[in-house]
């Protein structure tokens, strides 16, 4: 089967990517702020079928693709939040100076079409300034010592701690409030102690930065938009 169907929402046509799996029971469709329409099928569903599905919800599905946020793209006069804070991108062609934070803006040198990967470059740089020297400060307080400290960019979850103590990082946390990207490093660096969800995990995530649940209100709120700024 094709990995993609098209489907004409009254003159926009949408691209819907496909998935078979074989736990999958029934047709379903979701819509994801990062990938878009999603239509997973079992196993043995035909292309006819998955169709006439989507034809089926065609409604259902323009209205939850109007309901995702835009996506915003890094160039001269965009809103981009640093630690949660709007700053507006600004093009300052002459000044050579590269990308710098100044009066609630974020200056970019150089040429313009180059302006959307020096901010996305700026962005990630950022963010392992921030969130490295945190997992190994965090992880000293329990007595342990992380392996390999890594930043990726991440759709499904904003950090993970491996068996073997290597934790990685989303660099899209520099765009949230400073204590959801505390949180997320603690959550992991809690996971060199705890490798579980269980109350004992959760009281050395409290020790490490207080009450977690405001943090995590916001991720499940905020989070989806973090994906929203595209980078080059």
């Amino acid at each position: 089967m094709a990995d993609t169907l098209s489907l004409d929402l009254g003159g926009r046509v949408v691209t819907v990517a496909v998935k078979r799996s074989a736990l999958a029971r029934r047709l379903s469709l979701r819509v994801d702020p990062v990938r878009g329409a999603v239509l997973m099928l079992p196993a043995k569903a035909r292309l006819a079928e998955a169709e006439r599905f989507l034809a089926a919800h065609r409604v259902w599905l323009a209205e939850r693709l109007a309901r995702l946020p835009q996506t915003v793209a890094l160039t001269d006069g965009a809103a981009v939040p640093l630690l949660g804070v709007p700053h507006a991108v600004r093009h300052v062609p002459g000044a050579r100076r590269g990308v710098w934070v100044e009066g609630g803006e974020i200056l970019v040198s150089g040429l313009p079409e180059h302006v959307g990967r020096r901010v996305a470059d700026f962005l990630k740089a950022e963010a392992r300034r921030l969130i490295v020297p945190r997992a190994h400060a965090m992880a000293g307080q329990l007595g342990r010592k992380p392996g390999r400290v890594s930043l990726k960019d991440t759709r499904s979850r904003w950090g993970s701690c491996s068996s073997t103590g290597d934790l990685a990082f989303s660099w899209r946390l520099v765009l949230a409030p400073e204590q959801v990207l505390d949180y997320v490093v603690a959550h992991e660096v809690a996971h060199l102690e705890q490798m579980n969800h269980s109350p004992a995990f959760w009281a050395v995530v409290e020790s490490l930065v207080g009450d977690p649940r405001g943090p995590r209100r916001w991720l499940k709120g905020n989070g989806a938009g973090l994906h929203r700024f595209q980078v080059p």
